[in-house]
């Protein structure tokens, strides 16, 4: 603990090449019943002030012809976007198609008994704080092997992203990346995505005077359960947002759900 307390964090040189996807970059927005496709979408009930709307964003692939289903979001669904002041993301399977840390372990010679971590902490069977710190100690990456990682694999966008976050912008609506994952890894994606340094909330790995693991910082507060959402309220506390929106695929992005209006999960 010492040690964390009196490190220094070392800045890492990242690279920000784009991954182009084979398919179109195509969004589906589909607002669903929550009687329909159990287990698809969450709704969460809270008192009609407060109420939260549910909805799936699915990436749509192209066919084996190359052609994409053009299907279009529902004019409710539109309208949910159009008066967001402000919209938050997930990281790591949502904005990015993999597990940030997955791939590291993966990278550092660890990556199955970390993805089995992932899958727990996804699901919310267990605290994120324990399977955050249970994964990193499997590997705990050095600062080389983390500035290898990202000069070797740069971060891969899902398809549709880009666009989004560009029409997003046009309308001077907020962005924001939300992240149980590392700023370090993160950094590059929002520089791709034109997203301001200011507006992220992820983790931070602590490394020694000699580049060696030290841990990750426990102040952030994406580094436990509950933590996006604290984020959340925190961004609307100091930004006034009146209509902000929450992406997601886990546990910790559902947690959101009960402090904002509008919550999509992404799959």
């Amino acid at each position: 603990m010492e040690g964390l307390v009196n490190s220094r964090i070392i800045p890492i040189r990242t690279s920000c090449r784009r991954h182009y996807s084979v398919f179109l970059p195509t969004f589906s927005l589909q607002l669903r019943n929550k009687n329909l496709n159990k287990g698809q979408v969450w709704m969460m009930r809270r008192p009609k002030s407060l109420d939260s709307v549910a909805a799936s964003i699915q990436p749509l692939e192209a066919s084996t012809t190359g052609n994409t289903d053009n299907r279009q979001p529902s004019k409710e669904v539109l309208e949910l976007w159009r008066s967001a002041d402000a919209v938050c993301f997930d990281v790591d399977s949502t904005v990015c198609v993999d597990e940030g840390i997955d791939e590291l372990a993966e990278f550092c010679g660890a990556g199955k008994a970390v993805a089995e971590w992932t899958a727990r902490a996804m699901g919310g069977s267990v605290p994120f704080e324990q399977a955050l710190s249970a994964r990193l100690s499997l590997f705990k990456p050095s600062l080389a092997q983390v500035q290898d990682f990202l000069d070797k694999r740069p971060p891969r966008i899902s398809p549709g992203i880009e666009e989004l976050v560009k029409k997003l912008m046009a309308r001077n609506t907020d962005v924001y990346l939300i992240s149980g994952g590392f700023r370090q890894m993160i950094n590059p994606v929002a520089s791709i995505l034109g997203i301001p340094q200011e507006n992220i909330f992820a983790n931070q790995l602590l490394f020694g005077s000699s580049g060696e693991f030290l841990g990750f910082d426990a102040n952030e507060p994406t580094s436990r359960s509950g933590g996006k959402a604290t984020a959340v309220q925190q961004i609307r506390k100091v930004k006034g947002y009146k209509a902000l929106v929450m992406i997601g695929d886990g546990a910790t992005d559902l947690e959101v759900s009960k402090v904002i209006l509008t919550f999509f999960r992404y799959g």
